[in-house]
């Protein structure tokens, strides 16, 4: 996200909610910035994305010490667990939550998101940041627009054919359906070059290429074709699942604003469209912070450490304004989510 779309998805204390709750959000900003919590953690991001670097030098590594073995097939695992971490460091770039520079913070994300795992870093930001300025809105949201899955019945009555079996079964599919992501991710990217700028176009495409290159000749050079395609296979299989995971149980689910009625004020809009999802320190690293969703969306320039020090003050303020804070488990967060997808598929299976 650019600094000045985070600057809108984070309004001052004067931005208006929605008639007598003009000033719900305000005394929550407050207290946060009193806690110096929308300070940078520069050290804490230097320290992520320095290891993050050596475990995928490391992994590289292994795959061409091991050379052409099915062995080698195995380091696919650890590969997809740490190209999600790269693309953590990339989704908080976009959201200026490492630095304040635009330009390193857009190198940053060109670095993670392109050369790493060739994702366009320009098509994810602008894709994002509709998203964040309205969660689960249906006109508004890319995220909940009628794609190969969809989210209300409104949505759902008009699909035929192959796509109607897919929203009649979508929950059923929807795991499936993410180890597909890794590789929509890129093709998506590839497509999103002709609506960049020329400069921006170059840039994009260099890198993107690059990844291309240097990710095809890693398992081309390394394993024999057969086993290569596997690796890939696999290796973009398990990225796809492991990033479906760490999104599909923040919105899905959850309040969709009407969009003909009443407007919600930045704080509603935000929480009652999100879940956030209880764990440990091992749940915070696998979903890379995006499980304290609720503040990630309320604050998105906030360091992700910062995250969970800001949730107590979120909850508390949200209980005194008697406004709902939803948290639950992470299995009953995608039994939450797969739920509202097959309810929004129920019309079909009558039919």
């Amino acid at each position: 996200m650019s600094q000045a779309a985070a600057a809108l998805a984070e309004p001052s204390p004067t931005t208006k909610d929605t008639g007598a709750r003009g000033s719900e959000f305000a005394p929550l900003l407050r207290a946060v910035k009193g806690q110096g919590l929308l300070e940078r953690r520069t050290g804490w991001y230097a320290r992520t994305i320095a290891v993050n670097a050596a475990l995928l030098g490391a992994v590289i590594a292994g795959m061409v010490l091991v050379g052409d073995s099915w062995w080698t097939l195995l380091l696919a695992v650890p590969l997809a667990v740490l190209c999600a971490r790269s693309a953590f460091v990339g989704h908080d770039a976009g959201h200026a939550q490492i630095t304040g520079n635009r330009d390193t913070g857009r190198v940053l994300g060109l670095l993670h998101g392109n050369l790493l795992l060739g994702m366009s870093y320009a098509w994810w930001n602008d894709k994002h940041n509709r998203h964040h300025a309205n969660p689960n809105h249906v006109d508004k949201d890319p995220d909940v627009v009628a794609d190969v899955l969809v989210f209300t019945q409104r949505q759902a009555a008009v699909r035929t054919g192959f796509r109607g079996w897919l929203t009649r079964h979508q929950a059923w599919l929807f795991f499936p359906l993410t180890l597909l992501e890794g590789l929509a991710l890129k093709i998506s990217s590839v497509r999103d070059l002709r609506r960049q700028s020329p400069r921006e176009r170059v840039a994009e495409g260099v890198l993107l290429a690059a990844h291309a290159y240097g990710y095809l000749w890693l398992l081309f050079g390394t394993l024999s074709p057969g086993k290569a395609v596997l690796f890939l296979l696999l290796h973009q299989a398990l990225f796809g699942l492991h990033l479906g995971m760490s999104f599909a149980p923040n919105h899905k689910g959850m309040d969709m604003p009407d969009p003909d009625g009443e407007s919600w004020g930045h704080l509603r809009r935000q929480v009652l469209t999100s879940r956030n999802i209880r764990g440990g320190l091992v749940t915070d690293w696998f979903l890379g912070g995006l499980n304290y969703q609720v503040e990630h969306h309320l604050f998105p320039s906030m360091p992700r450490p910062h995250l969970r020090l800001a949730q107590p003050l979120v909850r508390a303020h949200c209980r005194d304004l008697g406004i709902t804070y939803t948290e639950t488990g992470l299995v009953d967060s995608y039994r939450q989510a797969l739920r509202h997808m097959h309810h929004v598929g129920e019309p079909l299976r009558e039919a």
